[in-house]
């Protein structure tokens, strides 16, 4: 089945661009929206897989909007897509639920692949948006983990098996044994109480 998305954005010709592009790659536009409120609206009457959003919107900015999208809609994963570059629009966005943040100037391609990788429940950071979230001293313990491996070994810290993860984050088995094996090796360990170790050292999962 087609990934099936959400966008939203202020301007017009950018969201016709926007849906040409992903549509030529295969993907299903099930709605366009041009402010937060639409976007909810538009979220509450049609399945989608992915939201497409801005940070800046009239009203209700994009951040704020996502952040009641996944209170709402939990399975529906967020892409940002904006101007911002810096660090505390970055953390604003992740911690209210985004899985992905790229910039506008990224290509083509790298727009579509951030799409289809949220949609496997993936962590995706633009070229030049890691650096700038990790550069005013990241707040978040483990700063090498994305915010979806801190979610994944925070469950893990609390003795949740992979099958119980998938289902409360609402991706696939097989996303959350990848994730697990990502979290292994960029933290050194070979074992899950080993992990969980290095999880309760940093304060992760009590």
């Amino acid at each position: 089945m087609s990934i099936r998305v959400l966008l939203a954005d202020d301007h017009p010709l950018f969201l016709d661009g926007l849906r040409l592009l992903l549509e030529t790659a295969g993907l299903t536009v099930v709605g366009a929206a041009g402010t937060g409120a639409e976007l909810l609206a538009l979220a509450a009457e049609h399945e989608a897989d992915v939201a497409v959003v801005d940070v800046d919107m009239p009203a209700v900015d994009g951040v704020t909007a996502v952040a009641e999208l996944r209170r709402r809609h939990p399975r529906i994963g967020v892409l940002m897509l904006t101007m911002h570059d810096d660090a505390a629009s970055v953390r604003r966005a992740l911690d209210a639920g985004a899985l992905g943040y790229v910039l506008k100037g990224a290509g083509h391609g790298a727009v579509v692949r951030a799409v289809q990788a949220v949609a496997e429940g993936d962590t995706v950071l633009s070229g030049g948006v890691g650096p700038a979230l990790l550069g005013g001293g990241d707040p978040y313990p483990l700063p090498q983990l994305t915010a979806r491996e801190r979610e994944v070994l925070e469950r893990v810290a609390r003795g949740e098996g992979n099958a119980v993860i998938a289902r409360a984050l609402h991706v696939s088995l097989k996303t959350v044994q990848n994730n697990v094996s990502s979290i292994f090796g960029k933290l050194g360990v070979s074992t899950r109480a080993e992990a969980v170790a290095r999880a309760r050292d940093a304060g992760i999962g009590g």
